[in-house]
């Protein structure tokens, strides 16, 4: 059953992080496109390792604060199988949509024109194939992330969970070397809004938002009525109550 809302200022400390990991991923990975350029067979490697990485690294840095999500599609996910209260799902977006379109207007001030204008800041885009194929890309990459991040983090029967980070990362990696030259590999719609708001470039920007909703929204349902409705909750599924005086707060995922 869907928790009760989080004390205040456990709420902010949990967005809070959720806009820093939102920032890194944005920053990291629009700023290797820019980086090494925007064409559609080059560099897939180096935006997959950076993607991965980021996302990874701040999981396993951060995830025992606030689950890791960085991703509103895996916020939403969590949000439809009601193992997240409503407000705090809301404010993870809004601080994963806020982290995103700070890192695009440090992008916008570190690049000279010349890289923002090619590249149109690191915002995806479709390359090579129609915009039915690519949306189906979306949302199936992001099925295989949310469906890796409840089999991860929600499920308590799962003994790897301590890898948790690296297993995520992944996941972004084998998707970005897929995606990258085809939609341009965003699987989040956080990733995808900053670069396009801060540059302007709106070209077939529903299929980040869709596609990802969907997906994540389909894997977090299938994965919760099929392997987590007859067992009991993980401890760190319900929104926290006040915790005690030096706990840290458990995980959303």
């Amino acid at each position: 059953m869907m928790g009760a809302s989080p004390p205040l200022g456990d709420l902010w400390r949990r967005s809070f992080v959720e806009l820093l990991g939102a920032f890194a991923l944005v920053f990291v990975g629009a700023g290797t496109i820019m980086s090494i350029g925007p064409q559609a067979d080059a560099g897939t490697l180096d935006v997959a390792l950076a993607t991965g990485l980021t996302i990874g690294v701040m999981v396993c840095a951060v995830g025992h604060i606030s689950g890791g999500h960085f991703n509103p599609a895996i916020t939403f996910g969590s949000l439809v199988t009601r193992r997240m209260g409503v407000v705090l799902g809301v404010a993870y977006i809004v601080a994963q949509l806020l982290g995103s379109v700070l890192a695009a207007l440090l992008l916008r001030w570190v690049f000279p024109a010349a890289n923002r204008d090619a590249a149109n800041l690191g915002a995806p885009s479709v390359h090579t194939i129609d915009i039915g194929a690519a949306l189906v890309i979306e949302a199936l990459i992001t099925f295989f992330v949310v469906w890796v991040v409840f089999a991860m983090t929600s499920d308590d029967r799962n003994t790897y969970a301590v890898v948790a980070g690296l297993a995520i990362g992944l996941v972004f990696v084998f998707g970005m070397l897929l995606a990258y030259p085809l939609t341009g590999g965003s699987f989040n719609p956080a990733r995808a809004f900053g670069p396009e708001l801060i540059s302007g470039s709106w070209s077939d920007a529903w299929i980040y938002y869709v596609g990802p909703l969907a997906g994540g929204a389909i894997a977090a349902l299938l994965y919760d009525e099929v392997y987590l409705r007859t067992g009991p909750a993980a401890p760190h599924e319900a929104d926290p109550k006040e915790p005690a005086a030096g706990a840290t707060p458990p995980s959303n995922t």
